[in-house]
């Protein structure tokens, strides 16, 4: 390739000097050095978002997006002939397998591919598949695609929402997509419309009782889910969407014209009046009602009948069939009526957007006001700077009626009219940001979308959290305090996603740890300070000691984070040590050692999944690490070999210093774990047919048992859970095994239809009989606190049995 690129600069050059036709051959030329370029970019590794042709900011739907364009273009089913066909799309499909995913996508921009390891892909699906079932509703600008990190915000924001839960091999999903387009279109501006992929977002659909595709909810923060069960046409989708809008349409008289306008102007609420007279058309009853619901909170809307109330329209100078907006204030009964709008359009969009742009902007605080009310109000403030006062979407102006029951007031602040006051809120930008009552000293500034439904969210959010913006004058460096910092950069991906959560663990930390946030992009010479590399980068301070979190984007495991800072699971383990509590351990003390380079990649990633199964394991398996940068000699003289080195030391026998190394593929918490119990000494009691029948069934203790098969993938993966949980309930209810395959007519007896299938066998002292309930969990701890609630439920009985005798 590269021959016949510099034959072609030859060959160019040449006719070049030789006719001097300086414009169409320096044309030709740089056509060459597209070549040569195009050449060494196939020849050269590119980064990920490269290859899928995305800046490092994209959104998981432009990654999407993108993805489905290059998947159409290079998939070996469109490409039979192309030997690297194969290859190639490996690339781009690992490439987006990994950028979707917010966890992977932070280790890789943090590591690049070596942190990756464990996760290397490799399957991918056909080329209809991506034709006709992949992204079906990226392109819809009125649907908007929600993920799991920012779909309870959404549907909490206090707006409505109507969403479309499906799967991308469902028919019958594909059979709703032009109808779901077209409603969403009808109804835009009305509620939200949604979509989620249960083929990429499983678990959420699971936490919402998703079971069936499509299933549509509709949701409202502070009610209730409310499925959709109708047919699926768009006439009868809008009917049942109108039954949850707010909407209400006055009928004005003489007898209730003045009072209804005066009591909204004074609560400073206009009004939308359509006069229905014999000439000309007023709106109809069904865009009254439509357009009650898209300015709900913000207007009200009402209607005269002329041909009943002759003398109002007359005293109004009404004569044919008008619509108009009255604004607070306005004068009704004058002839110039300069304040008053009159609409020409029928159609309710058209009427809703003149009317939102007519609706008075947000309150202009000066730089004094902005100090006093911050004090002593809770504010959601748009910093602009001068020309950019109007940029704002005039959906937002629905923010102030949204946030009322916040108490949550919205103002605005011109940055160039007090370019201090800005500076020394580090808002070198439009932006908007919430105070939370306190001054200027508790505030957190928004760096997501700026639409409605995700500034409600961010809003509602942040007053109620305890997250502080920072920067170099109160950076916490030398605080007494313990402060959690999140080092970001307001374009990436993964640090959006990670802003909620960290809310959410403030609530649930505080008085206990402070929280902050530091744009790197406004003070890159603080995060140079502590070697920020990649973003985010959440480090705990904690006076001298500075902790790094490697965790998931969840507040769950940031309270574990927290939580193991103080109560280490994992122990440091020196060579002293080691030998003291490994190799001189007590008779009954097993080990799982990690053996560790902190340069090391894979290492690096493992480091909070061997904290979270440590916390798994507690009063089980004793947890340590051995940090092999730090005693070199000591892992060369324990033969480890490899970063990270796992093994497993059991209990002591006549070979005292016997391990076992872990080759699995996955390093992650709960295959660690499952290896790991699986070397535990049996509990639990493997039951014959007749130890069944007499223990079991006829015995006077609780049980409960584990119907398995030797063969089956499940009861393998579950058998060291149920030792685990044997071990849990030891001593209040007996752990039992039946081998299914062995004891066939034992299964069948019992009604056992699916394996592993767990039971409970309660004993009931009062009536001196058994009674069964099926478990359904598969995890230690929600079996023992189910088997336990049943006991006590049990025991409440027999105390009440006893009481009436």
């Amino acid at each position: 390739m590269f021959t016949e690129v510099r034959t072609c600069i030859r060959r160019r050059m040449g006719v070049w000097l030789h006719k001097n036709d300086y414009i169409r051959n320096l044309r030709r030329l740089s056509l060459c050095l597209l070549i040569v370029y195009m050449a060494l970019l196939v020849g050269t590794d590119q980064d990920f978002y490269s290859l899928l042709g995305v800046s490092k900011t994209a959104s998981s739907r432009e990654i999407r997006q993108a993805f489905k364009r290059l998947a159409l273009k290079l998939h070996p089913d469109k490409n039979p002939n192309n030997p690297n066909a194969h290859g190639d799309f490996l690339k781009i499909n690992r490439a987006y397998e990994v950028l979707k995913d917010e966890d992977l996508r932070k280790k890789y921009d943090k590591y690049g591919e070596k942190g990756l390891e464990d996760n290397q892909g490799g399957q991918y699906e056909s080329w209809n598949y991506y034709r006709y079932d992949f992204g079906i509703y990226d392109d819809d600008p009125e649907i908007i695609t929600l993920e799991r990190r920012e779909f309870d915000a959404a549907v909490n924001s206090g707006e409505l929402w109507f969403v479309n839960f499906y799967s991308p091999g469902c028919s019958h999903c594909h059979d709703l997509a032009p109808t779901w387009r077209e409603f969403a279109k009808e109804v835009d501006g009305l509620l939200r419309i949604g979509a989620v992929n249960c083929g990429d977002d499983r678990m959420l659909c699971r936490m919402k009782g998703v079971n069936s595709y499509p299933s549509l909810f509709i949701f409202r923060s502070g009610m209730a889910a409310v499925k959709y069960h109708g047919d699926r046409s768009k006439e009868s989708l809008v009917n049942f969407a109108m039954q949850h809008v707010r909407s209400s349409v006055t009928e004005l008289s003489t007898g209730n014209f003045v009072n209804s306008i005066q009591t909204a102007f004074a609560a400073g609420i206009g009004w939308l009046i359509t006069f229905c007279s014999k000439g000309g058309d007023c709106l109809t009853p069904q865009t009254r009602l439509r357009l009650s619901g898209m300015l709900d909170g913000l207007i009200n809307v009402g209607w005269t009948d002329c041909a009943t109330q002759d003398n109002l329209c007359k005293s109004l100078d009404i004569t044919t069939s008008t619509t108009a907006y009255f604004p607070p204030g306005a004068t009704l009964n004058n002839k110039e009526k300069n304040s008053i709008l009159f609409l020409n359009s029928l159609d309710a969009k058209e009427i809703y957007l003149e009317i939102i742009h007519k609706l008075p902007d947000f309150e202009l605080l000066s730089a004094k006001a902005l100090e006093d009310r911050l004090a002593h109000h809770r504010w959601l403030i748009f910093f602009y700077f001068g020309k950019n006062e109007n940029s704002n979407d005039p959906e937002l102006k629905k923010l102030k009626t949204l946030l009322k029951n916040d108490h949550i007031q919205v103002g605005r602040f011109d940055c160039s009219s007090a370019p201090s006051v800005c500076r020394d809120l580090y808002v070198f930008q439009p932006c908007l940001a919430v105070f939370k009552g306190q001054g200027t000293k508790e505030y957190e500034i928004h760096h997501g979308k700026k639409i409605l439904y995700d500034i409600l969210a961010f809003a509602k959010e942040s007053i109620n959290s305890h997250v502080t913006t920072l920067g170099p004058q109160n950076f916490p460096s030398s605080d007494k305090e313990p402060w959690l910092v999140d080092f970001f950069a307001p374009w990436c991906p993964p640090c959006q996603a990670l802003l909620p959560e960290l809310r959410k663990a403030s609530t649930l930390l505080y008085g206990q740890l402070k929280f902050g946030t530091l744009d790197c992009t406004v003070h890159e010479g603080l995060c140079n300070m502590y070697n920020i590399q990649a973003y985010p980068t959440t480090m705990v301070f904690n006076q001298s000691s500075i902790h790094e979190y490697e965790g998931h984007h969840s507040a769950e495991q940031i309270l574990e984070f927290i939580e193991d800072l103080r109560n280490p699971s994992v122990v440091s383990l020196t060579p002293t040590t080691f030998s003291e509590l490994v190799k001189q351990r007590k008779h009954d003390e097993v080990w799982m050692v990690d053996f560790y380079s902190p340069w090391c990649h894979p290492c690096q990633v493992l480091m909070p999944e061997w904290k979270r199964m440590a916390r798994t394991l507690t009063g089980l398996i004793n947890v340590g690490s051995v940090d092999c940068q730090q005693y070199r000699s000591f892992c060369v003289q324990e033969n480890v070999q490899r970063y990270p080195e796992i093994r497993f030391y059991p209990q002591k026998s006549n070979k005292g210093y016997q391990y076992h190394s872990y080759n699995g593929w996955n390093r992650d918490a709960y295959s660690l774990r499952i290896w790991g119990l699986g070397f535990l000494p049996q509990v639990s009691t493997n039951l014959t047919p007749q130890t069944f029948s007499e223990k079991v069934l006829q015995g006077k203790n609780h049980w409960v048992v584990d119907f398995y098969a030797p063969w089956c993938g499940p009861c393998q993966n579950f058998a060291p859970e149920f030792e685990l949980l044997a071990r849990m309930v030891k001593g209040k209810v007996k752990a039992g095994k039946v081998d299914c395959q062995a004891h066939s007519h034992v299964c069948q007896e019992a009604g056992v239809q699916a394996y592993p299938t767990v039971r409970l066998y309660a004993y009931d002292r009062t009536k001196k009989s058994i009674w069964e309930e099926h478990i359904s969990a598969r995890d230690a701890k929600i079996i023992a606190a189910f088997i336990y609630g049943k006991l006590e439920t049990l025991q409440n009985q027999e105390k009440r049995n006893k009481d009436e005798l």
